[in-house]
């Protein structure tokens, strides 16, 4: 893991990549911070972060689009397969190289708050609370990033799509107060759920009886839930699927100063299952 994490920030570096994703990000980071604390003069800097989230959308996708195609441009991605570093090692050295560039310029921005504490007395720790979260939201985010770039050889088109799932993320509380709400919904929604998972693993096993097994399980947990547990679970669950998915939400506590154990265990969770699904897609490519 180390020697792939070690080329990859290399990579970022030796080429054109990690210079624009860091003046990107500097620049628009520097202009909010002129105009939300410097004019003003207020001393509320974790308002510049909840405003930046926005960046995400786009300097992502620059971070993100050549860590899987452009081994394949290059003929390495065979190398790799065969290289006695396993399949997790090459997806967290990757991973972590692209953290690590972020990391790097989330830290250079930490110029602004001590340009700040020069003109009077900082929320320290709720300034460190909103970096923690900001850092999170930022992993999870390249997590995504890094699955979708296993699915195409194209960097463009990677950079597209990624773009297209960060946005859906940035709207998705938007879109989820439109849903409805009602129980048959709800159990169609689920059923939906339920024959994507089974598609997934046969598409993943090539096993029509691990598929059908796994779609007979999920729909046999449907029935018990409504029968036997709950048969009000069902009102208002498209709503709260797409509401778990919501990484924006529960950035909003590290926002106002709050370390919270359970938003910092979802964008943990939610960044490993990211890598998770990317090493499955590898294993996949590599036996076919």
């Amino acid at each position: 893991m180390l020697a792939v994490f070690k080329r990859e920030l290399r990579a970022y570096f030796t080429s054109s990549t990690g210079f624009i994703f860091m003046g990107f990000f500097l620049l628009l980071s520097g202009f909010f911070f002129a105009m939300t604390n410097l004019f003003p003069a207020s001393p509320d800097y974790n308002s510049v972060l909840g405003s930046i989230t926005f960046i995400f959308l786009i300097v992502v996708p620059i971070l993100t689009m050549r860590l899987m195609p452009d081994d394949k441009r290059q003929r390495t991605d065979q190398l790799l397969f065969t290289s006695p570093t396993s399949l997790t090692g090459i997806v967290l050295g990757k991973y972590f190289a692209a953290v690590s560039v972020f990391v790097l310029t989330l830290l250079i921005t930490c110029i602004y708050p001590i340009i700040l504490s020069f003109f009077g007395n900082l929320a320290t720790w709720e300034i460190v609370g909103g970096y923690i979260g900001f850092l999170l939201l930022g992993s999870a985010f390249i997590s995504i990033g890094l699955f979708i770039s296993t699915l195409t050889e194209n960097q463009v088109i990677a950079a597209v799509i990624t773009f297209s799932a960060l946005l859906f993320m940035w709207i998705i509380d938007w879109v989820a107060q439109g849903l409805p709400t009602d129980k048959t919904s709800g159990i169609i929604f689920a059923g939906i759920i339920v024959l994507a998972l089974g598609a997934f693993v046969y598409f993943n096993t090539r096993n029509i009886y691990v598929g059908v097994a796994t779609t007979l399980v999920g729909a046999i947990i449907i029935v018990l839930t409504y029968f036997l547990a709950d048969k009000y679970f069902f009102d208002g669950f498209i709503v709260r699927a797409f509401e778990w998915f919501s990484l924006l939400k529960r950035y909003e506590e590290f926002q106002i100063g709050i370390l919270s154990l359970s938003p910092i265990a979802y964008y943990i969770t939610f960044s490993a299952a990211f890598v998770f699904l990317t090493i499955r897609v590898l294993e996949k490519r590599r036996w076919s």
